[in-house]
C-alpha cells in the first residue's frame, strides 16, 4: 500500500484501491470480472439516482427504528443526496450486465455512499469502522430488495421520458394530418387499389395509433409502483426491524416523488418479474407499430418517377456511392432498425423472466439492460423521426389525385348504384383495355349521367362518402 492507495478487504482477500476512487474492493472486483457490454451503470443516471433514493429511505427508516444513530444516518443521507445530484455518476463503473443478481450495482452504491459519508464526517476513505458499506449503508437490506426497487424507480422515470417523446410524435403526426386534410389519395389494401381517402386521414390514423400506445404504456407503467423494499433476502424480512419495510417505502415515495407502495406478499414480489414482461411486451407492440408506420412512409415516398411518390421526405444525405442523385429514406430506415432491436429485446426479457428459480430471479440485470437500452434507443429514434422527417414531409397532391382518378378501385363507389356484378364487369374491362372507369361508365355504357358521376366523385364525397344509390 502507498500514499496513493488504501488497503481494503473482503472475505476473498485484500486489495489496494486508488485513493481517488470512491468505490471499493467489491466494485473493483466487479469491474474486473464483468467486462460484458462496455456500458457501465453510469450511463443510466436514473438508476444511480434511484439507488440514492433507496439508500436514503433505508437510512431514515433504520434511524426511526433505532438501528442507526443520527450521525451515521446523516452521513448516509448526505452521501445519498450527493449521488442523487449526479455529482458522482463517474464512480459507478459496474457493467449493466453482471452476475450476482445486481449485487455489484448495490455494492457500488454502498461503497460510494460510505466513502462520501466518511469524508463528510471528517474521516478518510476506507475507514469503514465509522460508516460501513454493508453494516450501515446496506443496513436492513439485501441486493434482492434494494436492486429491484431502484430498478423500478429508474424504469418509471425512464418511461416518463419515453412517453413524452411519443406524445411529441403523436402531436407532430396530427399536425401533418391537418395540413394534408384536403389531399385526395388512393387507399390501398394488400398493396392493391382500394378506395379513396385523404393523406390527412392517413396521418391522423398514424397519430391515433401512437396515442393508443401511450395509453397502454401508462397502464403497464403502473405495475412497477409495487416494490419489495424491506423483503431483504427472499421476502421474509430477515435482519430488518419491525415496521422498517413500511417506513422505508413511505420515505421512498416522499423522496423520489413516485407513489410506490409495499407489495402485499414480499416473497412473491421478490421472485416475480411479470411487470417487466408486460411492459416490454407493450414496448415491443409500440416498436412494431412504429416500424410499420415507417414502412408506409417509405412506400408513400417511393420513386420519384417509378413509385407512389405521394409524399416527399426531407432529403438528408446522398443515397448512393454509384447512382448520382439518389436520395434514400434514411430516417425511416434507421427507425426500422431500432425497432428490430427492441423487438429482439422483448425475447431477452421473456427468457430472463422465465429463467428465475425459486425465491429469486438472478437474471434481472439483463432485464434492466434490455429495458433501459430499448427505451433509450427507441426514444432517440422517435426524436430523430420527428425532427428529421415528420415535420418536413410535404405532399404531392396532383400526383396523388391523378392516381385516384386513374384507378380502377374507384368503381367501388358505384356498387350501391350499379351493383357488384356490373361494377366487377366495368373493373375487368378497364383492366384489360386500359380505359378509365369514367369512359366505360358514362361515355360508353351510359350507366349514369355526368352530373351523378360528378356528385359521386366529388372531392367531398370521396373524402367523406355518403350513401348514394340512385341512377339519376
Amino acid at each position: 500500500m502507498t500514499n496513493s492507495t488504501r488497503r481494503e478487504h473482503d472475505f476473498l482477500g485484500e486489495m489496494d484501491i486508488p485513493n481517488e476512487l470512491y468505490y471499493g474492493i467489491q466494485t473493483f472486483r466487479a469491474k474486473e470480472n464483468f467486462n460484458i457490454t462496455g456500458i457501465p451503470i453510469s450511463k443510466e443516471p436514473h438508476f444511480i439516482k434511484a439507488l440514492g433514493y433507496v439508500k436514503k429511505a433505508a437510512a431514515l427508516a433504520n434511524r426511526d427504528c433505532g438501528v442507526l444513530d443520527v450521525k451515521v444516518t446523516e452521513a448516509i443521507c448526505f452521501g445519498s443526496d450527493e449521488i442523487i445530484s449526479g455529482k458522482y455518476n463517474h464512480q459507478f463503473v459496474s457493467d449493466l450486465i453482471q452476475g450476482g443478481a445486481g449485487t455489484s450495482c448495490n455494492m457500488n452504491a454502498n461503497e460510494v455512499i460510505a466513502n462520501i459519508g466518511l469524508e463528510y464526517l471528517g474521516y478518510k476513505k476506507g475507514e469503514y469502522e465509522h460508516v460501513h458499506p454493508n453494516n450501515h449503508v446496506n443496513c436492513s437490506q439485501s441486493t434482492n430488495d434494494a436492486y429491484p426497487t431502484a430498478f423500478r424507480i429508474a424504469l418509471y422515470f425512464k418511461m416518463n421520458e419515453f412517453i413524452e417523446k411519443l406524445e411529441r410524435l403523436q402531436k407532430a403526426l396530427w399536425v401533418k394530418g391537418i395540413e394534408f386534410d384536403k389531399v385526395l389519395k388512393m387507399g390501398r389494401t394488400q398493396l392493391q387499389d382500394a378506395v379513396p381517402m385523404t393523406l390527412g386521414q392517413e396521418f391522423r390514423a398514424f397519430s391515433t395509433t401512437v396515442g393508443e400506445d401511450i395509453l397502454r404504456l401508462k397502464e403497464a407503467q403502473s405495475l412497477i409502483l409495487e416494490v419489495n423494499m424491506g423483503a431483504t433476502a427472499i421476502g421474509t424480512r430477515v435482519n430488518a426491524p419491525d415496521g422498517y419495510a413500511e417506513l422505508c417505502v413511505e420515505y421512498l415515495a416522499k423522496e423520489c416523488g413516485i407513489p410506490v407502495v409495499l407489495a402485499p406478499d414480499l416473497i412473491e414480489a421478490t421472485g416475480d418479474t411479470g411487470a417487466y414482461v408486460q411492459i416490454m411486451g407493450t414496448l415491443k407492440r409500440n416498436a412494431i407499430k412504429l416500424s410499420k408506420m415507417c414502412n408506409d412512409l417509405r412506400l408513400l415516398s417511393s420513386g420519384p418517377r417509378t413509385g407512389f411518390n405521394e409524399i416527399n421526405l426531407p432529403p438528408r444525405q446522398p443515397g448512393s456511392s454509384i447512382m448520382p442523385g439518389k436520395v434514400n429514406p434514411v430516417i425511416p430506415e434507421v427507425v426500422n432498425q431500432t425497432c428490430f432491436y427492441v423487438i429482439g429485446q422483448d425475447l431477452t426479457v421473456t427468457m430472463a423472466a422465465e429463467a428465475g428459480q425459486l425465491q429469486l430471479n438472478v437474471m434481472e440485470p439483463v432485464i434492466a439492460f434490455a429495458m433501459f437500452t430499448s427505451l433509450e434507443y427507441l426514444g432517440n429514434a422517435i426524436v430523430t423521426l420527428i425532427d428529421k422527417c415528420i415535420v418536413g414531409i410535404t405532399a404531392n397532391p396532383e400526383r396523388a389525385r391523378e392516381m385516384v382518378m386513374n384507378s380502377i378501385g374507384i368503381v367501388t363507389q358505384l356498387n350501391p348504384i350499379l351493383g357488384y356484378e356490373e361494377s366487377a364487369s366495368i373493373a375487368g374491362e378497364a383492366l384489360q383495355t386500359g380505359k378509365s372507369v369514367h369512359q366505360i361508365v358514362v361515355e360508353e355504357r351510359k350507366l349514369i349521367s355526368q352530373a351523378l358521376w360528378e356528385e359521386v366523385f366529388s372531392i367531398e364525397n370521396l373524402i367523406n362518402p355518403k350513401f348514394i344509390n340512385k341512377k339519376d
